[in-house]
């Protein structure tokens, strides 16, 4: 069972990135952190829950939400199963994603 930081990422602007993926007879729980690192500037998220790498309109449980500079957006108490992903897009570079939790095998 991993526990700990399940995955994470500094962004590149204005691309999806799959930042976990549930393995394979495994499900997850974990929370989202995703913070600003811009000091002056706010940025744009979205975060999906997906079974794929594109996400659908759907799959979306923050959409164009505003980070504020230097702020922290967080999401908690996410479950999902196995090969689900968890994606993350940002208009700007100054965005840092950690997903941290646990995996149980099922």
């Amino acid at each position: 069972m991993a526990s700990g930081i399940l995955g994470k990422s500094a962004l590149a602007a204005d691309t999806d990135e799959v930042i976990y993926t549930v393995p394979a007879s495994h499900t997850a729980a974990f929370n989202v952190s995703i913070l600003n690192r811009d000091t002056s500037n706010a940025a744009t998220v979205r975060v999906a829950l997906s079974a794929t790498a594109t996400p659908s309109d759907a799959d979306y449980i923050e959409y164009e939400t505003i980070v504020g500079p230097s702020d922290v957006l967080e999401r908690t108490g996410i479950v999902l199963s196995a090969g689900w992903n968890l994606i993350v897009r940002a208009s700007s570079s100054t965005i840092t994603v950690n997903a941290i939790g646990y995996e149980e095998e099922v």
